[in-house]
């Protein structure tokens, strides 16, 4: 068999469990409450833990699991430190970011360049930082997933130019799934959606070129998630 055949085969066999979704009718879920949408959704994703202990670890490990650098810290004040010492130890020149509660005491501290993307900026002078720093909409357990937007993440270039992508978050931020974060913004948002939403899960990498896994072809080669 070719692997054509060997995928249409696959998606025949799929079609004959009973349990998988129609996913042609465009009309199946009209009308239904989205508890009940989001209900049914979770019957195909992993399972969480349902207390903040166990989703923390389950984060961890699947960050870990992708290739990301978590460090789970105790306040603002340490995690300067540890920016301090990434910057030391990665010859950081220039900062890309944006403005923010955390963003801010985070460039305030490394006393470097900075390119703001909220402000007016070029390409190159992005492409040129050694770093992107940036807070994030909120952390999802169930994939180790990054959740950022274009409004809490400096736009849709700060994340992708640098080589290396610095998030920086709360632990009241983390979330257990994949629905609760799409309800977050939902909420946070109403009618003023972001025009660019995106799950960083773990560094840029790709397996296209005879399945050997590459980081960095699309995005940052480095992804270090820093919470307190």
């Amino acid at each position: 068999m070719t692997e054509r055949d060997k995928i249409f085969a696959r998606i025949r066999e799929a079609l004959k469990d009973p349990q998988t979704p129609a996913v042609h009718n465009s009309h199946a879920h009209e009308g239904r409450p989205s508890s009940i949408q989001n209900l049914n959704a979770r019957q195909w994703l992993p399972q969480v833990g349902s207390g903040f202990d166990e989703q923390l670890a389950l984060f961890r490990k699947n960050a870990t699991d992708l290739k990301a650098e978590f460090h789970l810290l105790n306040n603002l004040e340490e995690s300067l430190n540890l920016l301090q010492d990434l910057s030391i130890a990665e010859k950081w020149r220039k900062i890309g970011s944006h403005n923010g509660e955390l963003t801010n005491a985070a460039t305030k501290s490394l006393g470097l360049a900075v390119c703001k993307t909220d402000q007016r900026y070029s390409v190159e002078e992005l492409e040129s930082c050694d770093v992107a720093i940036t807070e994030c909409d909120a952390l999802i357990a169930q994939t180790g997933s990054v959740l950022v937007t274009s409004h809490s993440a400096g736009g849709r270039a700060l994340s992708v130019l640098p080589p290396h992508h610095v998030v920086i978050a709360k632990r009241n931020q983390l979330l257990p799934d994949l629905s609760e974060g799409f309800a977050l913004v939902k909420e946070r948002y109403g009618s003023n959606y972001p025009s660019f939403v995106s799950f960083i899960t773990g560094p840029s990498r790709t397996g296209d070129i005879e399945r050997v896994l590459v980081l960095g072809a699309h995005g940052p080669r480095k992804l270090t998630i820093v919470c307190f």
